[in-house]
């Protein structure tokens, strides 16, 4: 029986790919058989880990570019295409918080910093949209392929303080949705689009909020913890079996859903 898990023969780009979520997406894809273009806008990290692939026998690319400015994109495109002839799917990694998205406790809530949470917005959606308009179009012509959103447990939930975060990562949930269905129309089940929904996994943009530079958590950090199920916080590769599924044919009845990996976060009444 052939392996449906299997990603060898295609081709799948992934935006974000210097982050440390991106870094365990790119090696699962690389670890199920498929060929990597790592995008991201650190043209020494992506170069240092395409380079690390391939010396260990894998495919990588490092493709530098800013999801939010097309035409780094459209270079982006072109250099995969030349390089590996096709492109077979999209994980759409790239987003974020970032300080000015942040609304703290003691702050007048009607003198937030717009400006601040519309660019954490734009970065989360638009940074999905133009990639996806600009390598679905390849993988169009491919002729069958998966695009792979990140979604969040902030989609679904009221999460304090990060108000761009949220409407950016729900906004994220109905594009997926909405463009799935327009996928379907368009191509039957050829060309599928997910979202993939982590739970509260450390990363170089959340560190501060969750954790204390001595050790230990902060207090948002503990109540995270005693939200979770799991009593823990997730390790990037936890993330790599759904992701995988969702990018492979053994999901190929699947598009317009959200998979949580969180934990249990995303069901826990907090009783």
């Amino acid at each position: 029986m052939a392996n449906i898990f299997s990603l060898s023969g295609k081709v799948i780009i992934v935006t974000g790919g210097t982050g440390i979520l991106g870094n365990s997406f790119v090696n699962g894809i690389v670890e199920a058989g498929g060929a990597v273009g790592i995008l991201g806008r650190n043209k020494e990290l992506a170069e240092e880990r395409a380079e690390l692939i391939n010396s260990k026998g894998g495919k990588a690319i490092a493709l530098v570019a800013d999801v939010l400015k097309a035409d780094d994109l459209m270079i982006a495109k072109n250099k995969i295409l030349d390089a590996f002839g096709r492109i077979d799917g999209l994980v759409n990694g790239a987003g974020g918080n970032m300080p000015q998205g942040v609304l703290q406790p003691e702050e007048d809530i009607f003198s937030m910093n717009l400006e601040g949470m519309k660019k954490v917005m734009e970065v989360n959606l638009w940074g999905t949209l133009y990639p996806t308009q600009i390598f679905g179009e390849a993988i169009a012509k491919t002729g069958k392929g998966s695009i792979v959103n990140i979604s969040s447990m902030n989609s679904k939930r009221a999460i304090t303080k990060v108000l761009g975060y949220n409407m950016g990562k729900a906004a994220v949930d109905c594009y997926t949705q909405w463009f799935a269905v327009e996928l379907a129309n368009r191509y039957g089940d050829t060309i599928r689009m997910n979202a993939l929904a982590p739970g509260f996994f450390l990363t170089e943009q959340n560190r501060n909020l969750l954790t204390l530079p001595e050790g230990g958590y902060t207090e948002r950090g503990n109540k995270v913890i005693r939200n979770t199920p799991f009593k823990r916080f997730g390790h990037p590769d936890e993330l790599i079996g759904a992701l995988v599924w969702l990018l492979s044919d053994a999901s190929a009845f699947v598009t317009g859903s959200m998979i949580c990996v969180d934990g249990g976060f995303s069901i826990f009444g907090g009783v």
